[in-house]
């Protein structure tokens, strides 16, 4: 396994892009503008999700867990064994939590790319820098960049063109590393239950600022 620091960075980001999957365009609308627009509608309807997922690294390493959201400010992205590691925002702060070590990192919220996508209204045009929306006849893909305590970061965002299903996504963080993830099982308006975000900070090993 990856130094956790570097293994965090690249859970933080795809937990960034993760976040984004109730965001679904209609596959066939003229400009970028209107199919931005129909993303915010769209997940701006969304206050709870939850789902599966299938995460592969850099190196080709696979991993799947699931994942729910609260919005706004709450997640959980909890990954099957052997991976000893969650992810879990709370409101304030993204927690990166290495259950082999007992340790965890902690980020303030609103220094990560989870900033606008767990806000109580989304609005990518005005808070995410949007490089790119594309469609084709199979796919409608949105690229993103975005300057984050980790660094530039890049997702690429891939939607199925006929049902507007989201597919799956590339993270590259500020190294170039790649991390692609699939999604499925979806489901909103789920129960959340709060205790599933608490964040104990007297764990931590140091707040990262």
């Amino acid at each position: 396994m990856a130094p956790i620091a570097a293994f965090a960075r690249r859970l933080a980001f795809a937990a960034a892009a993760l976040a984004l999957v109730a965001a679904t365009p209609a596959a066939a609308v003229p400009t970028d503008q209107e199919q931005l627009a129909r993303i915010n509608d769209y997940f701006n309807g969304v206050k709870t999700m939850s789902g599966d997922f299938v995460q592969f690294g850099p190196s080709g390493e696979r991993t799947e867990g699931t994942f729910i959201i609260a919005r706004p400010g709450k997640v959980l992205f909890t990954y099957d064994p052997p991976t000893k590691v969650d992810v879990v925002a709370d409101g304030k702060s993204v927690v990166v939590r290495d259950k082999r070590r007992a340790t965890q990192d902690v980020w303030p919220l609103s220094k990560t790319p989870l900033r606008f996508l767990l806000a109580d209204t989304i609005d990518l045009t005005a808070d995410a820098n949007v490089a790119s929306v594309s469609a084709d006849d199979d796919l409608v893909t949105v690229v993103i960049q975005e300057a984050t305590v980790f660094g530039e970061g890049k997702l690429a965002l891939m939607f199925d063109a006929r049902t507007s299903e989201l597919r799956q996504w590339t993270v590259t963080d500020a190294q170039g590393l790649d991390t692609t993830v699939a999604v499925y099982n979806l489901k909103t308006g789920v129960k959340a239950d709060p205790a599933l975000f608490h964040v104990d900070y007297l764990q931590s090993i140091g707040r990262n600022k």
